[in-house]
């Protein structure tokens, strides 16, 4: 897939507007309070795909009119979620500039193709694919694919976290290093995050986008209501316009190279230093599984089940404090040994299987 950069405005490309287009009143003034902030390409819900029935699911075609009033009113772009060939033919009748594909479609192939073939043909309609909602980088990139298989040309990927079925801090849990692995396969991908929806309330918004912007992505976009609390949908996490400018203003923007050779080769000098310290981290990994072995093969002699949950839960009770200890998140060190633990079910099982 030969992805070409397209997006050359300033970056962060910021896209704003509130979850849901409600009323014609409620639309028209959060765009007016966007655009005197500088805001120039709007987003807002027309039609919205809800986890439960009978909540409230957008107003549909009716919202089209009141979108080509503010475009003209306001002279901005305007985007919108598409979930259906049936969206995409109206969206583009209705003259919509950007359309994305939402984390609940994408994570169908059926209908990414159906999206697909419906934008055959279609040229200078940019076109985003939110992450599927769980962690597959696969299906993220074969929704890309697909558009770009029919021709599409302006691409790009909205990161907007992952589903969990574990207690999380965060709405969706952002596992950074999944749009990482696609910015590094697909580098001229244009790669925005989605703060509103990982976060899911305000008050982790501006560390997400902050983030964001740390890892070089190339824009936000992010929900804002003219009164959250009044919101139709997802109130908790929306900005109004006032504090959406002073939440961009208070971002800082990091340089994408380095500014001198002496920065470089302080930074090449501390890389080296982490080099040599990650194979010392692996050597001590391999000791480890190493031992786990002599474990598995003590087991199978004594006919000993592989997994004993008492010595796991002394685990997990353990190493989060000993890591505490030594300024590691507990969260992190909780992390890294159910991955180590994984690794050593699958170990010993292997023994096990071994005649």
């Amino acid at each position: 897939m030969n992805i070409k950069s397209w997006h050359t405005d300033k970056k962060p490309w910021i896209i704003a507007g509130p979850c849901s287009i409600e009323t014609e009143a409620q639309f028209d003034d959060t765009v007016g309070q966007l655009v005197k902030n500088g805001i120039k390409t709007i987003r807002g819900g027309v039609w919205k795909p809800r986890t439960r029935p009978n909540s409230f699911e957008g107003v549909g075609e009716v919202a089209f009119p009141w979108i080509k009033a503010a475009k003209k009113k306001y002279n901005v772009d305007f985007a919108i979620e598409v979930a259906s060939a049936e969206h995409v033919e109206l969206a583009l009748k209705n003259e919509i500039d950007i359309l994305w594909i939402g984390a609940r479609t994408t994570v169908n192939p059926f209908n990414v193709q159906e999206i697909a073939e419906a934008l055959r043909g279609v040229k200078d309609v940019p076109i985003l694919v939110k992450n599927p909602i769980n962690p597959d980088l696969n299906l993220w990139i074969g929704a890309l694919e697909r558009l770009h298989d029919v021709g599409i040309e302006k691409i790009g990927a909205i990161h907007r976290g992952f589903s969990t079925y574990q207690e999380s801090l965060y709405r969706n849990i952002p596992l950074w290093q999944i749009p990482l692995d696609l910015k590094s396969r697909f580098p001229e991908l244009l790669l925005i995050n989605d703060p509103s929806h990982i976060a899911g309330k305000r008050s982790l918004l501006f560390e997400i986008a902050q983030k964001a912007m740390n890892l070089q992505f190339d824009g936000l976009i992010i929900e804002s209501h003219r009164n959250p609390d009044e919101a139709w949908s997802d109130a908790a996490q929306q900005l109004t316009p006032d504090a959406l400018d002073d939440f961009i203003k208070n971002l800082e923007i990091r340089n994408p190279g380095f500014p001198n050779s002496s920065f470089q080769n302080q930074l090449d000098q501390i890389r080296d230093e982490i080099d040599e310290t990650d194979k010392e981290l692996l050597e001590v990994i391999a000791r480890r599984f190493d031992l786990v072995k002599q474990v598995g093969n003590y087991k199978k002699d004594k006919n000993v089940a592989i997994f004993q949950l008492e010595r796991w839960q002394k685990i997990l009770a353990e190493r989060p404090e000993w890591g505490k200890k030594l300024n590691l998140s507990p969260d992190f060190v909780k992390s890294l040994y159910q991955e180590i633990h994984d690794e050593s079910i699958r170990i010993q099982t292997d023994i096990f299987n071994k005649k």
